[in-house]
Formats: C-alpha cells, sequence, structure tokens
C-alpha cells in the first residue's frame, strides 16, 4: 500500500496577484480546469495501489483544501492542520506516525501541491521505480533531469548506479546520493548541467513510513517527539484534524532535506524525466501552458492587436493589449500586474512592498471561500458595504448578530429560508428582507440550488462586528 502524502501549504508570491495568502497557487486553476492541488491527487489515478491521501494545510485554506478535494473525489484519508509553518520535516514525521498508526508499514509518496507534470505514464513508471527501492530501505528523492541552467533551484549530484529488478520500469536510472548543493550562480549551474551528473531537487520522496521515522529518531529525536505529541494531542474538527498547537510550535523547524536527506547512507535518487515544473512564476506559467499561433497564452475577456509570445489572463473585465512582445499582464478585480516575461521573478519585490505598506492587496482576494459557499465583496465605502454572497444547496451561516451594523439582503437567485429574531422567513428571488443592529439572525439554503444574495452592510464600524451563537439549524452542523 502507498499512502500518497500531499503538503498544500506555501504562498506563491511570485504569482501575485492571482496568487495570495488566502488563496495560495496550489488553489487556483491556472492550467486547466483544475487546480494544482487538484491535479495532483488526479494523476495518481491508475498509478500502483494508492491509498486515499493524506494531505496537510494550514488553518487559513482548510476549507478550500477541504471543497477542491470533495469535488473531485475520493474523499481523502485526513485533512491535518499545521498550527504554525514548520517546514516539512515536522510535516512528514506527523504523516508518517499517522501513516503507521492506521497501516502496517506503508510507503509514502510525498508530493508537493504546486507541481506540473506532462508526462502522467512515465510519471507512474518513475513511481513504480520508487516503490520498488523504498520497499528495499531506500529514502528515494526524485531529482529533475534538468533542461537548463536554472539558479532558482537546489541541485543533487548523483553517485553510483542501482539496479531494478522491476522490469516494467527498468529504464528508469537510479543512483545513490553523493552529495546535495545549494543554489547555484549561473556558471556553476551551467557546469552542472553540461556534466550530467547533476539533477534539480524537486521536493518529491518516497520511503517507508517506518524508515524515514526512524533516520528522524536517528538524526533529529526532537522532531518525532514533538510531532508525536502534537498528534496524540489534536483534536478532530469537523473533516479536520487539527494538531495541538503548543506541541507542534515547539517542534524544530527543519527541511527534510537538512534534517534526513544530507546525513542518511540510506538515500537514493530516481531521475525524473516526465516533464516536470513547479510553476514558480509567469514565465514558468507561459512555458508549460497551451499557446496559440501567435505565441499567446489568453485566460478570460481578452482582446489582442499585433501581441506574440505573451500571457494575458483577464479576471473580471475587458483586458485589451496592442504591440506586446514577450510579457505578463494578470488583472484581477483589485490590481493589474505587467511585467516582461523576463522579469516575473521580480513579482516578489512587489509582494515585499504591498506587505510593507500593509496593503490587504497581498494577503486575499475580493472573494472569500467559507465552508458554505463564498462572499465577493462589490463596494467598499466608508459607512456601507456591498457583497454577493452564494451558499451551496443545504448550508447554513451560523447564528449570529452584529453590535454595530444592519444588514439588507436581497435574494438574486434561488430559496432562502432566513431567521430574524423568533421570526423566520423564506424568500425567493426579487424579495428581501432588512437585520437590524443586535438582532440574532441565520441564513440558510434549504435547496437543491445555490443561493445567491447581495448583501448591503451599513454602519460606523463594519470590520470584526460578529457574535457567533450557539443555536442550529435542525439536523445540521454549524459551520462558519
Amino acid at each position: 500500500m502507498i499512502i500518497p502524502v500531499i503538503l498544500a501549504g506555501g504562498s506563491g508570491t511570485r504569482l501575485w496577484p492571482l496568487s495570495r495568502k488566502l488563496r495560495p497557487k496550489q488553489l487556483i486553476d491556472l492550467i486547466d480546469e483544475h487546480t494544482l492541488l487538484q491535479n495532483t491527487v488526479l494523476r495518481l489515478q491508475g498509478a500502483l495501489d494508492m491509498a486515499p491521501p493524506l494531505v496537510l494545510c494550514n488553518d487559513d485554506h482548510r476549507f478550500m483544501v477541504a471543497e477542491q478535494l470533495r469535488s473531485i473525489g475520493p474523499e481523502p484519508d485526513a485533512i491535518i492542520l499545521e498550527p504554525v509553518g514548520r517546514n516539512t520535516a515536522p510535516a512528514l514525521a506527523v504523516a508518517a506516525l499517522k501513516a503507521v498508526a492506521a497501516e502496517a508499514d506503508p510507503v509514502l509518496l510525498v508530493l508537493p501541491a504546486d507541481h506540473f507534470i506532462r508526462d502522467r505514464d512515465l510519471f507512474h513508471r518513475t513511481l513504480a521505480a520508487g516503490a520498488e527501492l523504498a520497499e528495499k530501505g531506500y529514502l528515494i528523492t526524485f531529482g529533475i533531469v534538468p533542461a537548463s541552467p536554472e539558479t532558482g533551484y537546489g541541485y543533487i549530484k548523483k553517485g553510483n548506479a542501482i539496479g531494478s529488478d522491476n522490469d516494467p520500469a527498468a529504464d528508469i536510472e537510479a543512483a545513490d546520493i553523493e552529495k546535495f548543493v545549494e543554489k547555484p550562480d549561473l556558471q556553476t549551474a551551467k557546469q552542472y548541467v553540461h556534466s550530467g551528473n547533476y539533477c534539480w531537487n524537486s521536493g518529491m520522496f518516497m520511503f517507508k513510513a517506518s524508515r524515514v521515522l526512524s533516520e528522524l529518531e536517528k538524526f533529529n529525536p526532537a522532531i518525532v517527539t514533538a510531532c508525536r505529541q502534537a498528534l496524540a494531542r489534536g483534536v478532530f474538527d469537523l473533516d479536520f484534524l487539527r494538531l495541538d498547537r503548543d506541541s507542534f510550535a515547539a517542534c524544530p523547524a527543519d527541511s527534510i532535506d537538512y534534517a534526513v536527506m544530507e546525513k542518511t547512507d540510506k538515500g537514493a535518487m530516481i531521475m525524473f524525466r516526465a516533464g516536470w515544473d513547479d510553476v514558480g512564476s509567469w514565465e514558468a506559467l507561459w512555458q508549460v501552458g497551451a499557446k496559440d499561433t501567435s505565441g499567446n497564452i489568453t485566460s478570460g475577456d481578452v482582446l489582442t492587436h499585433d501581441v506574440a509570445d505573451s500571457y494575458i489572463n483577464a479576471g473580471s473585465r475587458l483586458v485589451a493589449a496592442v504591440g506586446l512582445k514577450n510579457h505578463v499582464v494578470v488583472e484581477t478585480p483589485d490590481a493589474v500586474m505587467i511585467s516582461p516575461r523576463e522579469r516575473t521573478q521580480d513579482v516578489k519585490y512587489l509582494v515585499e512592498k504591498l506587505k510593507a505598506a500593509g496593503r490587504e492587496e497581498v494577503n486575499s482576494h475580493r472573494k472569500h471561500y467559507r465552508p458554505w459557499g463564498w462572499t465577493l465583496r462589490l463596494v467598499d465605502m466608508a459607512g456601507y458595504r456591498v457583497n454577493q454572497i452564494r451558499l451551496r444547496p443545504g448550508k447554513s451561516i451560523t447564528l449570529q448578530k452584529h453590535r454595530n451594523r444592519a444588514e439588507h439582503w436581497i435574494v438574486v437567485e434561488g430559496t432562502a429560508r432566513v431567521t430574524r429574531g423568533l421570526e423566520q422567513l423564506t424568500l425567493q428571488a426579487d424579495e428581501s428582507t432588512y437585520i437590524t443592529r443586535g438582532m440574532e439572525h441565520r441564513l440558510e439554503n434549504p435547496g437543491s440550488a445555490p443561493l445567491v444574495i447581495i448583501e448591503v452592510q451599513t454602519g460606523e464600524f463594519l470590520e470584526e462586528d460578529i457574535e457567533r451563537l450557539n443555536g442550529r439549524p435542525r439536523g445540521q452542523r454549524s459551520e462558519v
């Protein structure tokens, strides 16, 4: 049995303004109709004997992760919430401890949720070779055979070749790990690629759960101790397993590369040739995407004249471009980013300036995802705010009240059940109701179709003015 461990944390700041702290790149449909997280799970279909995945993410992204996984099925084995970031070694320690508690000693396949892989068949055959070596006790890392001298990746130097007993994967090259090296300068990267002895460090791994735990115990026992406590003291909350905050916060922060792979004598590397990219910049996204006859990739309402080799993404309105060559243009409801393709790695400096200025555009979009649906901020002015709210069928917002604001709800689509104090109303399209300050209220969708309303909030203080109450719809869990 192989248990996929999906690492779904991270912020992806180089893909701003689409990728943001509260909705990072792995949760966005950048390449096709599925998000990077969904594609990470979907590409495992038909590969060996795969169990439902273990998914690790942070608390801010939990509902988006759960909804995206639910929409593609099957259900994950668990969604584990990390209360604080502690890098990959603690995350994998938690996954290994969770896995051995449920299975005798499974093989773990560790996959970041933000990678693009082109050749699914070769990917599956490479995993078969990895599983064979993992069963023999090796700790496998997958090294990307470099197509160019990149300075943004760490490298791994291969040692002596390792043979395979598995005929279907006999053409997959494996070797001992001679050493890991940090991100090089350009001249050194050229030497690495020319030698043919170095691969990019992908961050993908494969090993038996007991083996990685024993190596962690040997080299970093404090990580295993803290993670064991965090797991034992964790609690289930709806569909999530929340690790104990204090225990996990006390865990040393380290990557699995530094904590184990650079120290162990059981490491091995399998050369990966299945068309990999970490989609770490707009330039990378242009490289992997399907282009038109002018070399352009466009998304949304885009109009061009004499534009070539460019990436243009219109999120909310018409974007028109004339005479652009080798450029990236990304439009969202609250930001527009324009850059030459060769400079898109520098988008991170814009993010740093936004952070320094305390700008909300670095953290979130106007659309906020919730377990029951989403809200889209349409207007935000002093004294009033207008939102579009969408509730999925059968879902409900918690019973609540506001001390400083009133709300006017207008039904646009679907059927709304509204609690206003002691009364309950059923509203159809074009009907409305008014919630006064201090009035207990709740919005529910009792129908089989989505409910869409327009909400107008008025008041002097609109932020952080929600008092959630204990009342719940009959037969339903209350969801924030």
